[in-house]
């Protein structure tokens, strides 16, 4: 599988600092775009799951 182009969400608008992913060799990379060589990496089961955490307001009481 090829590396795909880093994406950023659309409620970035055109700011700098957001979290941009990207699959690569059948995991999900995640980074910050001012951090770009940070690079967190996990399997497509682990990343749905945060997704529906966050989706479903799991880490909103957090600071």
């Amino acid at each position: 599988m090829p590396e795909s182009h880093w994406q950023k969400s659309s409620y970035s608008a055109s700011s700098n600092e957001c979290v941009e992913v990207r699959t690569a060799s059948g995991a999900v990379e995640l980074r910050e775009s001012d951090q770009s060589h940070l690079t967190l990496r996990t399997t497509p089961t682990t990343f749905a799951a945060l997704l529906h955490a966050l989706k479903a307001g799991e880490f909103d009481h957090h600071a």
